[in-house]
């Protein structure tokens, strides 16, 4: 019936294959879009929880603030597909139980902080207002009630800023459409408490400063390829590893000068 929406599975690593690949999530409901799927997964601190990131796909958006919906939504399952009974809408009638929290637009990166356990995510906002959020349990973080960009080709959407609902730490404008990204606490002690994040749209990786909790600056890296960055990591070695969105898929090595 032409619709579709995000979904988790987990399976075993056989060599090059995948083994006893079963679905353990589903977007609830399926519907008739391409675009804006999330998505990213990452496990908690502990290793107990699994953090799904769900887009608003696109056209979707008098769902993001609805309870009985996943679209736009943060979950937060067991790597089993169970739901923890403290999720914070467990309890609350009509709710999709899973929801760890709600109001996002498109969420495409996503990491724990391996100091505090918090959620950090990323999303696209729409023509200004990307966003970089800590994601904590039951917030609102406002799509489409609050946001610093405007419909593409101009239009207001909503507030800025609205009692209740969650600001930003850090945020876009003009937007850099944000791939994935990681917070540094390898070797590199110049990199130490970092966070890097990929840019597709300025084709650049940022290194973002932080004070007190509070960004401070932003850093450009890796200009000079000229290329749409979608993916960062933290390697084994202590090096970051940038992924670019090209046909040929290139992977580039990056450590401090």
């Amino acid at each position: 019936n032409d619709t579709a929406g995000t979904a988790v599975a987990r399976g075993k690593l056989d060599g090059s294959a995948i083994t006893g690949l079963q679905v353990i999530w589903r977007q609830t409901p399926k519907v008739e879009s391409p675009n804006h799927w999330g998505s990213r997964i990452v496990f908690s601190k502990d290793g107990q929880y699994l953090f799904i990131t769900v887009g608003d796909r696109a056209n979707q958006r008098p769902l993001v603030q609805r309870l009985d919906t996943t679209i736009g939504k943060t979950l937060r399952i067991r790597p089993d597909g169970s739901i923890p009974d403290d999720n914070p809408f467990v309890k609350t009638a009509g709710a999709k139980p899973e929801i760890w929290s709600l109001g996002h637009r498109n969420q495409q990166g996503a990491f724990v902080h391996p100091e505090t356990g918090d959620l950090w995510t990323n999303e696209h906002g729409p023509q200004g207002g990307d966003e970089i959020n800590i994601v904590k349990p039951g917030k609102n973080y406002g799509w489409p009630l609050i946001t610093y960009g405007e419909e593409y080709g101009g239009g207001k959407i909503g507030q800025t800023a609205k009692e209740g609902l969650e600001q930003p730490l850090y945020y876009w404008t003009p937007s850099m459409a944000p791939g994935n990204m990681v917070f540094y606490n390898g070797p590199y002690k110049q990199w130490h408490g970092k966070v890097f994040v990929a840019s597709l749209k300025f084709k650049y990786l940022g290194m973002i400063t932080l004070e007190n909790g509070k960004v401070v600056k932003e850093e450009k890296l890796l200009t000079h390829f000229r290329e749409r960055i979608r993916d960062v990591v933290q390697g084994p070695d202590g090096a970051l590893y940038a992924a670019f969105d090209n046909a040929e898929g290139r992977i580039v090595r990056v450590v401090p000068k």
